[in-house]
Parts: structure tokens; C-alpha cells; sequence
């Protein structure tokens, strides 16, 4: 235990000097060291490859959960995506610096804000070595310092793509303690992250909803959360039909084990017997296990039985639970009593109830006419994200390079004294 504080604590001490090094930086040196990340990453994607099998095997051997080995899981498309979505991060504009609301006051002086840095950002996330790399990329873009824990099950492949982080980091004359993988798979290294208020400046959980509440419960530093995602998509019943089964489909069927798939379905009474019969036979087909309510039961044969449970359940499986609802008011009650404040969707061609749907739900994202599959840093044109945030304070939705900035007044004046 010792030994894993005294790891964490030089751990610390290097992002803080590193941090200030990152932070100073000019856009065209972060730039360079961004562009040699992504060229290191290509060059060594055979290195990297065989990091990741070597996880993957001990996690099918573990048992580790099909979606958490979907996440684990690098190929040549997915490390060819991590270099280009770093390249992405580098032509972004840099937010660091950036004046705005400069206004003149009665007394003469002009005051705004400038964006400035976080610090040092601690990140822990489970799985999905890529998110090493867009982690690494957005911390260094946005000038900060970054100490990053993934999870034990990634640990050779984190480790091999630090090695590429380092290299570029090194190549373009910046600092490489200002991204920091740690080394070890010790759970009280976590312990020692969340804890340490005179190194880190934030934590960003990334993961389960377990480690999101340890993190929450236990840090003593300021956290973003990242939490559950219970998507919903309501079908109202003013929906235009053919884009209602195509979305539902989609949002369900893209991807399971991914935070922005839809986990409910919620279906006007008006269009349940129209739309729900060919909606499971497409759900069937591709082998999703339905669970509805009673009317859902009623409509469609074969149906599990859902329970309430199932309402405040994220599957990241083939799984939907499907409810039939009286309205749109009804569906915005079920959706702020069960949803965990992600992304909801509402298919409607009714501009009044679509306006009221986008007031009302009270989550980060909120959608009309459109797949919560769209949920996304890299499709809202963030580059890429460290999560989606769940908070309602300092940022909301996908977090990007502006999430991981503040802002502080600034004030110019010409000799003026208060009277």
C-alpha cells in the first residue's frame, strides 16, 4: 500500500510541473505533438495489437461481459480511428486563451472572460483503450496536464498506446509527464487519484455505475460525472411511421454496449397496433429480447413480461423494455422518473409537442426526428469526448475540448481608481 502511495504521489507531483509546461504551450506546439501522437499510433499499430490480444485473452478466460469485451477490443479500423480522431482534435480551434464578453463599465474599464485551463485532469474508464488516446488528445489540446487510470482489463494495451503518447509527446519537445498512464492495477491507486486535492483539479469517471458512485462517494476532488445512459425514444402519435421504425431500430440496434442506445422504447396508445407488430418482427429478427407492458403484451405475442425494474435498467445487451403511454405527457413523466439524464429521443411531426419535448426532458441531450445514436462528441463536431456528462454544473452532454476549460474574468483598464 505503501508503495502505491508513494507511486501516486510522484505520480502527481509530475502532472502539476507538467501542467504548467501544457498550459503554456502554443497551439502550433500542441498541434505538432498531436500530429506526431497520431503517426506514432500508425507505426506501431502491430505493437499495438498484440498488447490488446494479450488482454483480450485473459478477459475471455476471466469471463468478462460481452460488451465489456466489445469495448476492449482494438483492431486495425479502431486504431486507424484513434490516429485520425487525434489528428481530428489538432485541426479543432484552440480554446485556451479565447476573449469574450468584453464590455466597458461605467468607470471606464472593460471587463470579459478568458478560457483557461483545468490543470491536471484525472481520468478514470474502463476498457476502451482508445479512450487513452482521445483522453491524452483532449487534455494536451485544451492545455492540460492528464493522469489517466483504465482499467486492469486493458492494461497491457493503455500502456502500449502511453508508449506512443510518450514518443510524440517527447518528439515535439513538450513535457511527457503531461499524460501519465498509470502503471499499475492496484484498486487503491484509484483511491489515491480521487484524494489527491493538491494535484489534481478534476476527475472524470468513465464506466460503470458503480464506479461512478465509488468516485462520487469517496473523491475529494471536484467530479464530472458520467453516468448510466437510459436512453428513450418516444414514437408519438403524430409520428411519421417510416421514420419511427427506422430510428427506434437504430437507436436500439447499432451498437448494445454503448451508453447512447436506447433502453426503452415508449409508444403512443394511438399508434401501438400500427407500429409495434412490424417494429418487434425487425427487433426479433436481429435477436433483441423485448420486455413490455401489459398493452405491449396485449399487442405483440411473445413478450416477456417487463417488470419495474426493467424501467431503470441500462442493458448494454439486446435487451428493450417497451411501454405503451397515453401521451406525450406521459411519456415525459416516465422518461424524468426513470431516465438517468442522457439522451432522449421523440419521433413526431408535430412542432408544438416536439417543442415541449426539448423544455421538458431533463437530460443532456435531447433529440427530435433523429437516432440517440447521434449522442456523440464526433457527431455533435467536438472532435472526440472524455464522456458524457450527466452534471448540471460547469458542463453538460459530451465533454470536449471547451469541458475541459474554465473561464476567469479579466479586467483592462487605463489608470482607473475605484471612488
Amino acid at each position: 500500500m505503501s508503495d502505491v502511495i508513494e507511486y501516486m504521489n510522484r505520480v502527481g507531483r509530475q502532472a502539476r510541473g507538467a501542467a504548467r509546461a501544457v498550459s503554456r504551450a502554443e497551439t502550433k506546439l500542441k498541434n505538432a505533438a498531436l500530429e506526431a501522437i497520431a503517426a506514432a499510433i500508425e507505426a506501431n499499430e502491430a505493437a499495438l495489437l498484440a498488447a490488446n490480444a494479450i488482454d483480450m485473452e485473459a478477459g475471455r478466460k476471466s469471463g468478462l461481459e460481452a460488451a465489456l469485451l466489445d469495448r476492449l477490443e482494438l483492431t486495425p479500423g479502431i486504431v486507424a480511428g484513434m490516429a485520425e480522431g487525434i489528428r481530428q482534435i489538432a485541426a479543432l480551434p484552440d480554446p485556451v486563451g479565447e476573449i469574450s464578453d468584453m464590455a466597458f463599465r461605467p468607470s471606464g474599464i472593460q471587463v470579459g472572460k478568458m478560457r483557461v485551463p483545468l490543470g491536471v485532469i484525472g481520468i478514470i474508464y474502463e476498457s476502451r483503450p482508445n479512450v487513452t488516446a482521445d483522453a491524452a488528445a483532449l487534455c494536451l489540446k485544451s492545455g492540460n496536464a492528464a493522469i489517466l487510470r483504465g482499467g486492469s482489463e486493458a492494461l497491457h494495451s493503455n500502456q502500449a498506446v502511453a508508449r506512443c503518447i510518450h514518443a510524440g509527446l517527447e518528439k515535439a519537445g513538450l513535457p511527457a509527464e503531461a499524460v501519465q498512464v498509470i502503471e499499475t492495477a492496484d484498486r487503491a491507486a484509484v483511491g489515491e487519484l480521487i484524494t489527491m486535492s493538491e494535484y489534481v483539479d478534476v476527475i472524470i469517471p468513465r464506466g460503470g455505475k458503480r464506479l461512478i458512485e465509488r468516485i462520487s462517494a469517496e473523491a475529494r476532488v471536484p467530479v464530472i460525472k458520467h453516468l448510466h445512459g437510459i436512453c428513450h425514444v418516444y414514437l408519438d402519435d403524430e409520428a411519421d411511421l417510416e421514420k419511427a421504425l427506422q430510428i427506434a431500430f437504430n437507436a436500439k440496434t447499432h451498437r448494445y454496449g454503448v451508453c447512447n442506445a436506447m433502453e426503452t422504447l415508449l409508444v403512443s396508445e394511438e399508434i401501438a397496433e400500427q407500429v409495434l407488430p412490424e417494429l418487434c418482427g425487425m427487433y426479433k429478427e436481429k435477436g433483441v429480447e423485448l420486455r413490455g407492458c401489459l398493452t405491449t403484451c396485449k399487442v405483440v405475442s411473445g413478450i416477456i413480461p417487463a417488470t419495474e425494474e426493467d424501467w431503470d435498467t441500462e442493458y448494454l445487451a439486446p435487451i428493450l423494455s417497451i411501454r405503451v403511454v397515453k401521451d406525450v405527457d406521459e411519456a415525459i413523466d416516465h422518461i424524468n422518473q426513470h431516465g438517468s439524464g442522457h439522451t432522449e429521443a421523440i419521433v413526431t411531426e408535430n412542432y408544438t409537442r416536439s417543442r415541449r419535448f426539448l423544455r421538458e426532458v431533463d437530460s443532456s441531450s435531447v433529440m427530435v426526428n433523429a437516432s440517440t445514436r447521434f449522442a456523440d462528441g464526433f457527431e455533435y463536431g467536438l472532435g472526440a469526448e472524455i464522456g458524457i456528462s450527466t452534471d448540471k454544473f460547469h458542463v453538460r452532454g459530451p465533454v470536449g475540448l471547451e469541458g475541459l476549460t474554465s473561464q476567469k474574468f479579466i479586467v483592462l483598464g487605463d489608470g482607473q481608481i475605484r471612488q
